[in-house]
């Protein structure tokens, strides 16, 4: 887990990671909802993760273009990520989202409610412990994006209210 006395070029790294993990369980996720409102949710947000990773991939790329032998643009290929953004290892979320069945995406909703939340506060914390000024203002960015994710999971907990009365 991030402290935020990495450096900019790690935290970029790790932060990518996270939101990679993110993303397939947001993809996951959709892929096993059965309601409509859910399913679009779910993929919409996974697709917003990947807009994360690409934005701290442009990032990363305006510091320096390569990671030793290896571009970023391979890292982000070839890497396997463990946790998700909020730090929760993706096997866990993996067995949650299995054992869910999705008969009810509350459960996944409840979930990502968590995920988004860890995550913010996460961002929230390495933006205060941060000793670069750069990364802070990632990092500030990056809890924004998570408010973002809130309110959208929130208009579909609305939906899922009525679905599931």
């Amino acid at each position: 887990m991030m402290t935020g006395k990495e450096s900019l070029l790690t935290a970029l790294g790790e932060a990518f990671l996270m939101e990679k993990g993110t993303k397939i369980f947001y993809a996951e996720a959709a892929e096993k909802a059965v309601n409509a409102d859910a399913r679009k949710t779910f993929d919409y947000l996974s697709e917003w993760e990947g807009q994360h990773m690409d934005y701290i991939l442009a990032l990363y790329k305006g510091i320096v273009e390569d990671w030793g032998i290896v571009t970023f643009e391979e890292f982000k290929n070839k890497v396997e990520t463990h946790s998700t953004e909020a730090g929760i290892p993706l096997k866990d979320l993996q067995g949650k989202i299995d054992s869910y069945c999705f008969t009810d995406e509350m459960g996944a909703l409840t979930l990502a409610m968590e995920i988004e939340g860890k995550a913010y506060n996460m961002y929230r914390k390495l933006s205060e412990n941060a000793s670069d000024t750069n990364a802070q203002v990632v990092f500030r960015e990056m809890m924004e994006q998570e408010v973002k994710h809130v309110n959208h999971l929130k208009e579909l907990r609305v939906k899922l209210a009525d679905v599931y009365k």
